[in-house]
């Protein structure tokens, strides 16, 4: 008898889990205000913040802002993601590298420090710049409006994704007592970016910056087991989470790194300057 009370309790438990998990997901509003569910009453997880990218925004302003093109920002590692129990063919790391380079850019001392030159896309866009001048002369004859030049650049940001290490570092730790257990287990595994500015006249490399983020794997467990019915019988109950930080956020925080690593490199090697802060102490 005991033993069945028990296991009613971990199934109305993980009833109520469910339940809540379902009011908490959002799949409509008219569920939560009938039943006076609380939006409060829904587990939240932590806001993710990158202090890289805040130290990319707060860079003080140039004073001259710089015209940069970004061709592509690849995978080099070739590394696949890993599986225990099916193949997989995706790729270990994300294959957007140069659509977060080109968000680092911008974001640079808010907005202040690059103006970024569409390349990605360039034969796009191209095609449809020659469908606007085709039209326009179609209509309005030769001596139409004819388009602004293409912005071009004066460099050429370049690199790629060039490592990615996985279990640099791994460990745990455990007790039990009285059949009741807690366990910790953590990995470490390492993204590894290399960003280069390219001087567009003479093809010469004026700075090269390598930045790693290490990506953290946690993951937490409890179990408990006892006899019941004078030793016949056996309950046991087990429960635990894992939090990974994503290799997405690690791409992203890598990359901002060597973003704001090249500005400060390119400032101490002359190649431009910035606008230092006017200070708040009052002259005598």
């Amino acid at each position: 008898m005991r033993t069945l009370t028990l296991f009613l309790i971990a199934l109305l438990a993980g009833c109520a889990s469910v339940d809540s998990a379902r009011k908490c997901a959002g799949i409509s509003q008219d569920y939560i205000n009938d039943r006076g569910f609380k939006v409060n009453d829904c587990p939240r997880g932590p806001r993710i913040e990158r202090p890289t990218l805040r130290n990319l925004i707060n860079l003080a302003p140039p004073r001259q802002k710089a015209v940069v093109s970004v061709y592509s920002f690849s995978d080099q590692t070739g590394q696949r993601a890993t599986s225990d129990n099916m193949a997989l063919f995706s790729t270990a790391v994300t294959q957007a590298g140069d659509a977060f380079l080109i968000d680092a850019l911008l974001a640079a001392g808010d907005g202040k420090w690059f103006l970024v030159a569409e390349r990605g896309n360039l034969d796009a866009l191209t095609r449809e710049r020659q469908l606007i001048i085709s039209t326009r002369s179609s209509y309005d004859g030769e001596g139409s409006n004819k388009l602004q030049p293409l912005l071009f650049s004066g460099l050429i940001m370049a690199g790629g994704i060039v490592g990615y290490d996985t279990n640099l570092r791994s460990g745990g730790l455990g007790a039990r007592y009285l059949g009741i257990g807690v366990s910790n287990q953590y990995r470490i595994d390492e993204v590894t970016v290399a960003l280069r500015a390219i001087l567009v006249q003479t093809g010469q490399v004026l700075l090269n910056v390598v930045t790693s983020k290490q990506v953290y794997s946690t993951s937490t467990g409890l179990d408990t087991f006892r006899f019941t019915e004078n030793g016949t019988e056996l309950f046991e109950l087990e429960s635990g989470f894992a939090a990974n930080e994503t290799q997405t956020y690690a791409v992203r925080s890598a990359i901002e790194a060597a973003v704001y690593a090249i500005i400060v490199q390119g400032i101490e090697d002359d190649l431009w300057d910035y606008i230092e802060e006017a200070s708040n102490e009052i002259p005598d």
